[in-house]
């Protein structure tokens, strides 16, 4: 047996384990009778990186018990390896302090037209600036997001029914093409407060979701301050793995 020393790999592995059981009760508000392995269980369906890493969890969990001589208050039984530890320290900063996504991923380049916009304009828009999604406001309020590739589909089916292109895109707004041809799960608006994970979960839960929306409240009567889009996944995975 070892005596206790605050700086050993055990006691950090403790306090790294102590971290994640508080930080996660304290988010999705779970009984302190929930065991810490029902606990990462249950958690994994709501949250990114509870589930990346799950069955280490569970796992790092049994080594806890093990580390702890339950008849022993300031006394250990192992010491963990240090690659252990430094995984399980940087779960526990991704789930008690995680990084938000407006400063890390975001683009704050956020162009928005309004809803009398012809769809010529919009596109030449896309075009000349590389945009791909372009939020639209109707007296202030957003009534959804022109998507190149949905508007690509309705193009396409302009085409098949044998109307006038040219006369469709300079006669047809952006807002009734909105109103009339598109859903709106594709998109989603968020507060400046969410962070990588939330964002992260929102594309995992929603496999149609293809814009994250940043306003400074989340609500829809404010102008966007940050966009994500699908194609962001794969960086914000990184930014996850480095944290």
């Amino acid at each position: 047996m070892i005596e206790k020393d605050d700086n050993s790999n055990a006691s950090r592995f403790i306090k790294a384990y102590n971290t994640i059981d508080n930080a996660l009760r304290s988010i999705y508000n779970f009984k302190r009778s929930m065991s810490y392995a029902d606990m990462i269980r249950r958690a994994a369906s709501l949250n990114y990186v509870v589930r990346k890493y799950e069955d280490k969890l569970v796992d790092y969990g049994r080594l806890r018990n093990a580390i702890v001589h339950s008849s022993y208050e300031d006394v250990i039984i192992a010491e963990p390896h240090k690659d252990v530890l430094e995984e399980f320290e940087k779960i526990a900063n991704l789930l008690s302090t995680p990084p938000k996504a407006l400063p890390s991923i975001a683009s704050r380049d956020v162009k928005t037209l309004e809803a009398d916009t012809k769809l010529t304009n919009v596109f030449k828009m896309m075009y000349q600036n590389g945009y791909k999604n372009i939020p639209i406001y109707e007296k202030e309020a957003l009534i959804g997001v022109a998507n190149a590739g949905k508007l690509a589909e309705i193009i396409g089916r302009v085409l098949c029914a044998g109307e006038d292109l040219q006369e469709f895109v300079n006669s047809t707004s952006v807002g009734d093409v909105l109103l009339d041809a598109m859903d709106d799960n594709y998109y989603v608006i968020v507060s400046s407060k969410v962070t990588i994970e939330q964002v992260m979960e929102l594309f995992n839960s929603n496999r149609k979701l293809l814009v994250v929306l940043i306003t400074p409240n989340g609500i829809l009567t404010e102008r966007p301050i940050g966009i994500i889009t699908v194609g962001d996944v794969v960086d914000m995975n990184k930014i996850l793995d480095l944290y």
